[in-house]
């Protein structure tokens, strides 16, 4: 591991991925600096984790994606920007882009991925035209920026896709009599990662020259298990047998199409590329990526069945 500190910069710092990002930096010793809308929000909940970030000894700074001047100078203040946005501001980066440029100081920058491959998925819609598509434009403007980057693939959040024991829009455990939706076989590979534990791959990862120009690919190898296994080992800690219902490629694409939530849509487009296309199973490119468990394997990371027990 980098022995160096480097002082790092989290945009959309506050944000479900942003918090952790901000804990690791400042947990593993770096000058930590968040980037924040407000330093003294009026929300409890908002101010009480900045509290805590300050406690840790991070800096808040005050700004935003739409305020240039703000971003050029906070960049200014760091050797590796990290952005943790959400979806709705994929595009916004761009900005960011710039503002790092016309810094000139910046070593890395991570933009916010943490999913799908933008150059690798075969997404239908709507999750293509929603991300997909904003995720590839952004790393061309990156590339072109010629910044040194870090992109990070991840799995499935544990927070997304364990509450409902694998099934793509549920967010509980199945009950005793409600059958549990498997998409396609159940047999397909799910990448899974606690949303703390990719915080600390990324931090590690933006400093580290092994991991410059290339994709940090974060799958723990004891969190990479089918829904079928996944389902098992759920039915193993309860005691219980679920009934499986399973959808095939034509009823995914169909129920993709007529959900009358456009979110299960977004959720289920992705569902098809991992349960029904397969893309959790592949083989890293070495010239363009690194395994973080290979590069980290002293990280102690939660594991899904750590998961599992707390839901019991």
């Amino acid at each position: 591991m980098a022995s160096e500190k480097n002082k790092i910069l989290v945009v959309g710092a506050t944000g479900h991925l942003g918090r952790h990002v901000v804990a690791a930096s400042a947990r593993l010793g770096h000058p930590t600096f968040a980037l924040v809308r407000d330093t003294a929000p009026s929300d409890p909940a908002k101010a009480a984790l900045l509290k805590s970030f300050q406690d840790a000894g991070v800096t808040l700074l005050k700004g935003d994606l739409a305020d240039f001047g703000c971003l050029v100078s906070a960049a200014r203040a760091a050797d590796v920007v990290i952005s943790t946005v959400g979806v709705r501001q994929i595009a916004d980066q761009t900005r960011l882009v710039d503002a790092i440029k016309e810094a000139g100081n910046v070593k890395r920058f991570v933009p916010s991925e943490f999913g799908l491959d933008a150059d690798r998925t075969g997404a239908v819609e709507p999750i293509r035209s929603l991300i997909i598509n904003s995720k590839a434009a952004l790393r061309r403007a990156v590339e072109a920026s010629v910044v040194p980057y870090t992109y990070v693939w991840t799995g499935y959040f544990f927070s997304y896709g364990l509450p409902g024991i694998g099934q793509v829009l549920a967010q509980s455990p199945p009950t005793d009599n409600k059958a549990v939706v498997v998409l396609g076989d159940g047999d397909s590979k799910v990448s899974y990662v606690d949303e703390g534990d990719i915080g600390t791959y990324t931090v590690l990862a933006a400093g580290d020259p092994r991991a410059e120009n290339k994709t940090l690919y974060i799958r723990p190898p004891a969190n990479t298990l089918s829904h079928n296994e996944l389902l098992a080992l759920w039915e193993e800690k309860t005691g219980k047998k679920f009934e499986r219902v399973h959808l095939d490629e034509d009823a995914v694409l169909k129920q993709i199409r007529e959900d009358p939530v456009p979110f299960n849509s977004i959720l289920l487009s992705i569902g098809h590329a991992v349960h029904i296309k397969r893309e959790h199973e592949f083989e890293i490119d070495k010239s363009a990526g690194v395994d973080a468990s290979e590069l980290y394997p002293d990280v102690k990371y939660t594991t899904v069945d750590d998961y599992l027990n707390r839901l019991l």
